[in-house]
């Protein structure tokens, strides 16, 4: 076993697209950096979240909204070719191999070291490689942690001889499974129960909560709610697994006992039951931090509570908005940061500045790709209310706008804004209907710009589109 010695000016743990975005800033900034990843370059997002379950949701999506369209309804009646979706995402997935990551970190001189990387005290890091050397690294600047998180699985009994999927196996897994019970209610919960539903298992939703997508308007996860019942998955609430018990080796059955004394047997299971960081082995305890722990970071994503102002943490490992293109706005701010504060320059503090993390806290999109889709951003009504805010909600069917009848028969959706009447802006909006994920981005611009109402009246709306529900929502507004 060897030990090598290295010195950078930046060194990044984590290679996912927030890592990669951290080590892209602070290297155009003209420092040296490293990345160390322990799996693979291009992290969760690329190999076992975002790709990978898009490509599995979209032919069933696409199925069923043409499937309304009078003239193509028969034609896409048929069962999906499995076979076909599972190797589009096994190509989406880059085949689970990582040379055109490196190829690409490599083109904007920034390098990479495989292996685990720990934190060993201030400005310190250790990489055990796989080939069981040890690089010591130190940084003249800055050292960012970008680790990102892991699924989390409640303590059931049975828990390890069930073998349950988490996110990873949902969203990988090489076959169809006959029945598949799905523990949870929110975004991998409905995402996965829609995706592996319309390729033709047989889905049951065991949900502690009493309805999906608590964390959004009410009205989007009851919308999913019907879609996925009116498609055949079996979805009971206010229901909690108490035993798991897979039988007959590998390939049996899993026994699932709920609390109310019944039982479920299915194919495969997958808990989708939350998310905790990924620090319990990057060396958090050398420097005074607690292993395991989420790291607490002020707008600039310095790690709070480390002396030195040397210690960052970016994306859903300091768990402000645990989705990856937060990440990477969280990414190229914490760079930008990095690298000025390296060259002595100013750093620019005010709200919304070059250096300062302001839509974390104001305006986080998020879509959900079920059927219908469900779009947000900013706060919900509740989360308003909470605020103390005087918040005006304006709801619309958005089976009324002319756009919608382009989907065909049977359109059904609704879109919600919330107004903040002092100061006469947008604060939120929640849309749910087939392709309102496209809708997104224009009520994040509404949000993130604080666009006043009298000037968002000017942003036309092209005819007939979707996007003809933001007049509607201001007419509605008006009275």
């Amino acid at each position: 076993m060897n030990e090598t010695t290295r010195t950078y000016d930046v060194i990044v743990i984590g290679g996912g697209p927030v890592g990669e975005n951290v080590a892209e800033r602070v290297r155009a900034a003209g420092l040296s950096t490293v990345v160390v990843e322990r799996e693979l370059l291009g992290g969760e997002c690329s190999f076992w979240a975002c790709d990978p379950s898009k490509a599995l949701l979209r032919p069933v999506v696409a199925r069923a909204d043409a499937s309304r369209v009078p003239g193509l309804d028969p034609a896409v009646a048929g069962p999906l070719d499995v076979e076909r979706v599972l190797a589009h995402r096994d190509r989406m997935s880059s085949y689970w191999k990582d040379e055109d990551q490196a190829e690409w970190l490599n083109s904007v001189s920034v390098d990479l070291i495989r292996g685990h990387g720990r934190l060993t005290g201030p400005k310190q890091v250790a990489v055990q490689t796989p080939e069981g050397d040890t690089v010591v690294l130190t940084a003249r600047h800055a050292v960012a942690v970008s680790t990102g998180t892991r699924a989390t699985l409640p303590p059931i009994p049975g828990l390890d001889t069930a073998r349950p999927w988490t996110s990873r196996e949902a969203t990988t897994a090489d076959k169809v499974p006959g029945r598949l019970a799905v523990v949870g209610g929110g975004v991998v919960a409905v995402e996965m129960a829609t995706a592996w539903q319309g390729l033709g298992s047989q889905v049951t939703m065991l949900v502690l909560d009493n309805g999906l997508l608590e964390r959004m308007e009410p009205f989007a996860g009851e919308l999913v709610t019907d879609t996925l019942r009116e498609a055949g998955v079996d979805i009971r609430f206010n229901t909690t697994v108490t035993s798991l018990d897979r039988e007959g080796g590998q390939d049996g059955e899993v026994r699932i006992t709920l609390s109310d004394g019944g039982q479920l047997a299915a194919d495969e299971i997958l808990l989708a039951t939350g998310r905790a960081p990924q620090t319990r082995d990057v060396g958090l305890e050398s420097v005074g931090l607690t292993p395991g722990d989420w790291l607490a970071v002020d707008d600039t994503f310095q790690v709070t509570g480390v002396d030195g102002g040397w210690l960052y943490a970016v994306g859903d490992v300091n768990h402000r908005a645990l989705m990856t293109h937060q990440g990477k706005y969280q990414a190229r701010i914490a760079g930008t940061v990095i690298g000025a504060r390296a060259k002595g320059e100013p750093i620019h503090d005010a709200p919304w500045g070059a250096h300062v993390a302001t839509a974390d806290h104001a305006a986080v999109p998020q879509v959900v790709f079920t059927t219908p889709e469900i779009a947000s951003v900013g706060l919900t009504s509740r989360e308003a209310e909470q605020s103390g805010r005087r918040i005006e909600v304006v709801d619309y069917d958005l089976a009324r706008v002319a756009g919608a009848h382009q989907y065909g028969e049977d359109y059904r959706g609704r879109a919600r804004m919330l107004i903040d009447t002092d100061r006469n802006t947008v604060v939120g909006v929640t849309f749910a209907g087939p392709g309102v994920g496209e809708l997104v981005h224009s009520a994040t611009i509404a949000v993130a710009g604080e666009v006043p109402l009298d000037r968002l009246w000017h942003a036309v709306p092209a005819f007939p589109t979707l996007g003809e529900v933001w007049l509607r929502l201001l007419e509605t507004y008006r009275g």
